[in-house]
Order: C-alpha cells, then sequence, then structure tokens
C-alpha cells in the first residue's frame, strides 16, 4: 500500500529529470543563491503547481493547511493521479482541519502504491468534528498552517495560498489577494527537509490510521471521476493553463528570477503538540534573522492582532524613526468579526503615534464565502498574503499572520529574502495601490477615526465616520467581542 512508500532524503534520480535539466545551468551560475519568481497572480500561481506537477518525473511533497473540494482542487488531485501513474512518489501532507468532505477522495489516492497520504492533528470524529474540541481542544487548536509544493526536490512553491478556486481568482474576480514564490536553487533542500520533518513528526498519522481503508486492487483501479476534467467550465480554465509560458520559459532559461540569499523560517511540528521551545517559534527566529528594522517597516497581513506585547514592540520602533506602514482586512472584507476585534481595539493607539493603516476593501462584487474554515482557521476575505519588508533590504513571504494564533498556536512557515528588488517591489506596490484599493485611516480633531477614500484622479475625498460598508450589528459585535479575554486564541 501507499504508506511502504519511503523516500531516501539525500536519493537523486540515476536519469536527470526534466525540471533539473530545466534548473540547473541556472543554479550552478548561483551557487550561494536562490532564484525567486513572485507568483502574484492567481492563475500564474495555479498554473505553475499545475505545469510542474506534468512535469515531475521523481517527486512531489505537498502541504497546506487547506485544500479544497472545488475546481482547482480536482485539477490539482487528478493531476498528482496522473503523475504517480508515471511512477512518480507521492507524499501528500494536510492539516485535517479543512478535510471535511475529502475522506473518500483521499482514500482513494491513497489506495495508489506510489502515493501517501497524512494528517497533521488528525480529528477522531470524521462527521461531527465539533466534538473532538470537547474531549481534545488542546491538541485539535493548533494547526499546521504551512503551505508547500516541492516537485522532483528541484523546485518547490512557498507562500500565502492554499488550494482552492478564491486563492486562485478562477472566475470573474479573484477573492483572495495573495502572494506566492516559486524557488529555485539551495533553499529548495531547505524545504524538503523541513517537509521530511514534518512528515515524520509524531503530530501527524497515516491516513489508514484514521480514515477506513477503501478496497482495491492496484493502481489501474484508482479512478477520480472524468467530470472533474470534462466538464466544458474546467476545459476552458485548462485551456488558460496552458497557453501559459511558464513551462517553456522555464525549460528556455528565460523565467524571470531575481537571485538573492534565502533562507527558511519553519516551526518546529513539535509546536502542534504544545511541545516546542518557545526559542524556536517564529517570531523569535525572524528577529534573529531579519533584525530590527532601521528606517521602514511594510506589513501586510490578512489577519492582524498585534496584541499589548506587539503595539509595544512597534511603538519602540516609532520612537526610533522607524516608519511603519500596516495593511490589513477592512471589517467590511473579513467575514471574521472575532479576528477583526483584535486589531480595531488597538487602531486609535497606533494611529495616534504615527503609524500609517489601511484596510482593503472588499471586492465590488463580493462572492459567497468559503464553506468551511473550522472553528479555528481562517476564513474568507479579499486579502490573503502574508509579507513584509524591513528597510527596503529583506523581504518575508509565507504563511505567518500577525497574530497571536500564528504566534504561539499553528505551525508556520516562510522564506527571508535578501532582495532590494523584490523588498522595493513589496513597498512600491503596497504604496501605489493603496488610493484605490484599500481606505486609507487617520484620527479627526475629536479623537474619532476615519476612513478616507479617493473615488477617482481629481476628485475630493470622501471620508467615512464609521466602518464603511457595514451595518451597525457588525460593528456592535467588534466592540463587544475586544473586550473579551480571548485574544490568545484569535
Amino acid at each position: 500500500m501507499a504508506e511502504a512508500l519511503t523516500l531516501d532524503e539525500d536519493a537523486t534520480p540515476g536519469i536527470p529529470s526534466r525540471l533539473t535539466r530545466a534548473v540547473s545551468p541556472r543554479v550552478e551560475m548561483h551557487p550561494d543563491h536562490s532564484g525567486i519568481h513572485p507568483l502574484e497572480e492567481g492563475l500564474d500561481a495555479f498554473a505553475a503547481r499545475y505545469l510542474l506537477t506534468t512535469m515531475a518525473e521523481y517527486s512531489l511533497d505537498i502541504q497546506y493547511y487547506i485544500w479544497q473540494n472545488d475546481m482547482s482542487g480536482r485539477l490539482l488531485f487528478s493531476a498528482v493521479l496522473d503523475a504517480a501513474d508515471r511512477g512518480v512518489k507521492v507524499r501528500l501532507l494536510l492539516d485535517d482541519n479543512n478535510t471535511m468532505g475529502l475522506d473518500d477522495t483521499l482514500s482513494e489516492l491513497a489506495r495508489h502504491p506510489n502515493i501517501a497520504i497524512r494528517l497533521f492533528n488528525p480529528f477522531s470524529f470524521r462527521t461531527l468534528r465539533a466534538l473532538g474540541y470537547l474531549s481534545d481542544f488542546a491538541r485539535l487548536n493548533r494547526r499546521m498552517h504551512n503551505k508547500s509544493f516541492t516537485v522532483d526536490r528541484q523546485a518547490t512553491i512557498v507562500g500565502g495560498r492554499n488550494i482552492g478556486d478564491e486563492y486562485f481568482g478562477t472566475g470573474d474576480e479573484p477573492l483572495f489577494s495573495d502572494l506566492d514564490v516559486l524557488t529555485i536553487g539551495p533553499v529548495v533542500k531547505e524545504v524538503t527537509k523541513d517537509f521530511e520533518r514534518y512528515w515524520q513528526s509524531k503530530a501527524v498519522e497515516p491516513l489508514n490510521a484514521v480514515v477506513k481503508r477503501k478496497e482495491g486492487h492496484g493502481r489501474e483501479d484508482v479512478q477520480l471521476p472524468d467530470v472533474w476534467r470534462n466538464d466544458p467550465k474546467v476545459m476552458r480554465y485548462l485551456n488558460k493553463v496552458n497557453a501559459s509560458t511558464f513551462v517553456t520559459q522555464l525549460e528556455s532559461g528565460t523565467l524571470p528570477l531575481t537571485w538573492a540569499k534565502t533562507r527558511l523560517l519553519s516551526d518546529d511540528p513539535r509546536k502542534g503538540l504544545g511541545r516546542a521551545k518557545a526559542s524556536t517559534l517564529l517570531p523569535q527566529r525572524m528577529l534573529e534573522v531579519i533584525g530590527k528594522p532601521q528606517v521602514q517597516f511594510d506589513i501586510i497581513s490578512a489577519y492582524f492582532v498585534p496584541t499589548r506585547a506587539g503595539v509595544a514592540q512597534l511603538l519602540s520602533l516609532v520612537r526610533q524613526g522607524v516608519k511603519i506602514a500596516i495593511l490589513t482586512n477592512s471589517l467590511a472584507a473579513n467575514d471574521v468579526s472575532v479576528v477583526h476585534a483584535g486589531y480595531a481595539k488597538w487602531r486609535k493607539k497606533l494611529l495616534r503615534h504615527g503609524i500609517a493603516l489601511y484596510e482593503l476593501k472588499p471586492h465590488s462584487d463580493p462572492r459567497e464565502p468559503s464553506h468551511d474554515r473550522g472553528l479555528t482557521g481562517n476564513s474568507g476575505a479579499s486579502l490573503h498574503a502574508k509579507t513584509f519588508s524591513v528597510d527596503n533590504e529583506k523581504v518575508f513571504i509565507g504563511s505567518f499572520n500577525f497574530d497571536p494564533r500564528s504566534a504561539m498556536l499553528n505551525t508556520e512557515m516562510g522564506l527571508v529574502i535578501e532582495s532590494e528588488t523584490l523588498a522595493s517591489s513589496v513597498h512600491e506596490r503596497f504604496i501605489s495601490s493603496m488610493r484605490d484599493r484599500a481606505w486609507t485611516l487617520r484620527m479627526d480633531k475629536w479623537g474619532r477615526v476615519n476612513w478616507v477614500e479617493y473615488p477617482g484622479e481629481g476628485d475630493k475625498e470622501r471620508v467615512h465616520k464609521h466602518e464603511p460598508r457595514t451595518r451597525f450589528i457588525q460593528r456592535l459585535l467588534v466592540r463587544l467581542v475586544w473586550r473579551l479575554p480571548i485574544e490568545w486564541l484569535l
């Protein structure tokens, strides 16, 4: 069965794979640096994953917090199965918080001799999962928020996106604004080793130990519904994906890459069991690797809950002359009022001390929010990226939100990239997009928070006295929640 599948950490295929031949010449020219290709648009982010999977000849190591049972999720499941049929060794590690409705599909895939599936902090109750919190809250409250997609140990994708239509913008308008990076070079080996560490973690269990195994005779029996790929909507989307020049550019050596010293930061998987040492937690290690900002600190975080200690650190930087700008979701763009409350309670203090706050506007034609994020998960919002740049010299891109959950409860990962080009790009995108896409917050003479927008070129600013596009009951709920002692859960 699939769980007998093993991979030697240092093993390499006897004949270099197609992907190895594509990237090796450029990697060899930059032995100490990794090549970084930002994936800003949803279609590009999906195409990179899908087309890399079609190129795979040796291995796929895939780790995600969410894998939706929708078009993009099913297409990638199908591509993974095709790869396994070609002899590719597939290891799929999913957090169990968001696998509701996927047990049958995962069981079917796990029957394949080249596919192994494991679950992080699995639920004992497969249907009424909330019952698990009643008996095992301390463990189940801790989730694996990591996101990586590594192909033939030659290329990896790391960033904020999970697997699902809303992350790739498969409809008329993307629901999430997000950011991943495709990376080749030395840091890929770091990601591979980190995946192995999680794969062997005591917080992880094989799917077959959690879900009743499906019976079958062999790989020829492992099938996914034909409609997953034959639906007209799916065919149209695949045509767009296959029209991508990604593979052509990758193999011709013309894919734009920024070469920079790049380091992986990842939580100890024992954090998922509450057993990680404080010195290994991501915030502490970020501070050690990046150091304190000296001039500029730009934060983009879908869920920003600074806490009293975090606010004190930010204000300390301001007193040292550091300019700080923060972009997060507005209440109108975030359907988790509880999380928003953990940020809203600190707005006035941050503004009084000169920190620039921007709140992303919701899409003009919002779609149905994601259906299942569980009791402790993130939820639908316009902004999903998690990145920050420091002094226009270094940039972090990964899964880490500036909130207590990312800091203390969930496992997280990301890349620290020492590149003025990328850091400056993040800063420029931050500044240039604020006028159109976000409300600028400021204090009026009565000490109240105002939300300012600029409707069009040359138009006068429009000032909102209350959180725009929200109902009174939403604002009331936020005010009630921020007085509760639950900030550590957010």
